[in-house]
C-alpha cells in the first residue's frame, strides 16, 4: 500500500480510570501482529488465545488485509487499481465491492472539501518523488508540472455503482488517503463479526477502538507531538467506540535549494503544502473515513480546515508550528475525547 500516509500516532496504549469492574471471566488482552500494506499492524483483542486460536482469527485477518492490498495497492502491478490505472479506454469496468466503497467515500470527502481531497492526484505525488515510481527528489518545472495537472481532477473519474470509468485515457487514481483507514475498518468489522467486542486495532497508526480492556478500563492512545528528531507525547485521547486517524508533513519531506517539500500534495497548486500546520488528527466512527478527513484537513491549513472541521461537525485537532513552539487548536466535538 502506498505509504504517503504518515505514521503520528504513537504505538502506546495508555488506561483511564476503571469505569467498570475487572472483566470477570479471565481474559486477557491478546496481541496479534504482521506486516501489511509497506507497514505493520499491531491488534489486541480481550479473549483467551485459544478463542482466537480456534476461529484461526489472525490467518483470517491477514487474508482480509492481503485482499485489500490486492485491490487498491499502487505498489502492486496487478492490482485491481494498478490494472485500473493501465487501463486507455473510458469504458466502464465492474471493480470489486471494496475498491467500490473506498472510492465512494473518496469521491464524496472529495466533493465536500471542494476538491482539497483528490484521489487522482497521483500523478503528482510521483512528480515530486512521493510515490511507488520513486522519482528523484528534484523541483519540477512549471511546464512540467502544468502538462502533469492536465492527468489531474476528479471531475475526470466516475463511478456508479460498481461501475467505474474515466474520462481521460491516463487518469490515475491512488487511494493512500483513504485505503489504510478502510484496511482498519475491515479488520474491525471481522473481529466484531466473530463475537468479539473490545478491541483495538492499529494499521501503520490508524486506530479503530471499541470497549474496554480486560481490566475494565477504556482504551486509551498517545498523539506524537510532530517533532522530525525525537518522539514525544503531544496528547493523551479517550477515543471511545471511534476511529483515530493523524497526518502530518514533518518526516516524509525532502529539501532542494534550501527549501523543504512536504509529501501533501495541494491538488489546487499541483505543489506541496506551504503552510505551519503540521499535523491534524481527526476522531470518527469509520477509519477510512478519518484518513480521508485528516488529510484534507492538511491540505486546508489550519484557518480553512478549522472552519470545515466547525462547518461539518468534525472532532479534530490542529497543531501548527510557531516561532514559540506549537499551537494547538481543537473543535468542541474533540474536546470531550481529551484525557
Amino acid at each position: 500500500m502506498n505509504k504517503l500516509k504518515l505514521v503520528l500516532l504513537v504505538g502506546l496504549v495508555l488506561t483511564l480510570s476503571a469505569c467498570f469492574p475487572s472483566n470477570p471471566s479471565n481474559k486477557t488482552e491478546v496481541l496479534l501482529q504482521g506486516r501489511t500494506m509497506g507497514t505493520t499492524y499491531n491488534i489486541k483483542i480481550v479473549a483467551t488465545q485459544e478463542q482466537l486460536v480456534e476461529l484461526k482469527l489472525q490467518q483470517k485477518i491477514d487474508a482480509a488485509l492481503k485482499q485489500v492490498n490486492q485491490e487498491m495497492s499502487t505498489y502492486i502491478p496487478n492490482s485491481e487499481i494498478s490494472q485500473f490505472n493501465q487501463l486507455t479506454s473510458t469504458e466502464p469496468v465492474e471493480v470489486s465491492s471494496g475498491f467500490a466503497r473506498v472510492l465512494k467515500e473518496s469521491i464524496r470527502l472529495g466533493k465536500l472539501s471542494e476538491g482539497k481531497l483528490d484521489v487522482t492526484v497521483g500523478p503528482l505525488v510521483n512528480l515530486w518523488g512521493f510515490g511507488p515510481e520513486q522519482r528523484p527528489e528534484i523541483v519540477p518545472s512549471e511546464e512540467v508540472l502544468t502538462e502533469t495537472k492536465k492527468r489531474v481532477g476528479l471531475q475526470n473519474l466516475v463511478l456508479e455503482g460498481n461501475l467505474l470509468s474515466k474520462k481521460v485515457p491516463d487518469l490515475y487514481v491512488d487511494l493512500s488517503t483513504t485505503a489504510k483507514g478502510y484496511g482498519v475498518d475491515v479488520v474491525a468489522e471481522l473481529i466484531e463479526s466473530n463475537g468479539f467486542s473490545n478491541y483495538l486495532v492499529e494499521i501503520g497508526g490508524e486506530m479503530r477502538l471499541r470497549g474496554f480492556k480486560n481490566t475494565g478500563e477504556l482504551w486509551a492512545i498517545a498523539i506524537e507531538k510532530p517533532l522530525t528528531n525525537e518522539r514525544s507525547v503531544q496528547q493523551v485521547i479517550i477515543p471511545k467506540d471511534n476511529a483515530v486517524a493523524t497526518s502530518g508533513d514533518y518526516r516524509i519531506y525532502f529539501e532542494a535549494d534550501g527549501q523543504r517539500f512536504s509529501h501533501i500534495i495541494d491538488p489546487a497548486t499541483g505543489k506541496p503544502i506551504k503552510h505551519n500546520l503540521v499535523s491534524v488528527t481527526v476522531i470518527h466512527p469509520s477509519s477510512m473515513t478519518a484518513d480521508g478527513l485528516s488529510t484534507t484537513l492538511m491540505v486546508m491549513g489550519m484557518e480553512q480546515g478549522m472552519a470545515f472541521a466547525v462547518e461539518n461537525d468534525l472532532a479534530a485537532l490542529f497543531i501548527a508550528k510557531t516561532d514559540n513552539g506549537f499551537d494547538e487548536q481543537f473543535t468542541v466535538k474533540f474536546k470531550q475525547y481529551l484525557k
